[in-house]
């Protein structure tokens, strides 16, 4: 009885421990530690802007990424969304002010296809 007021709480943490580690190796590396393949976007602002394009579209990254790889060009929609990049940063360069007055949300509204016209009055 003695012996096992011993063993079970040594196992019980042996158990904790191992199931931690477990679940360490799962996640796999974090994409905005050294970020590889980057055409468009800086990496010191990477993480915000990935987490508006989430916002923008109402999508995950493995919309536009390969999980586990996500410096890879596999998913076709990845160049899709620099081509994008590429359209909203040449419409703000035509304001005068410098500001930007265009974002993906302006036309997505928080889905992966843009809005093509205005919603319908009821």
């Amino acid at each position: 009885m003695r012996l096992l007021r011993i063993v079970c709480p040594l196992l019980l943490i042996f158990g904790v421990a191992l199931f931690a580690q477990e679940e360490k190796k799962k996640k796999g590396p974090n994409p905005f530690e050294n970020p590889k393949n980057l055409k468009l976007l800086k990496p010191d602002n990477l993480r915000e802007t990935m987490q508006a394009f989430n916002a923008s579209l109402g999508v995950m990254c493995t919309e536009c990424h390969v999980q586990g790889n996500f410096p890879s060009d596999e998913n076709p929609k990845k160049e899709t969304a620099r081509m994008m990049i590429t359209m909203v940063r040449e419409i703000n360069s035509k304001f005068p002010d410098g500001q930007q007055h265009v974002f993906c949300y302006t036309c997505h509204r928080g889905s992966t296809e843009p809005a093509k016209e205005p919603p319908k009055a009821n």
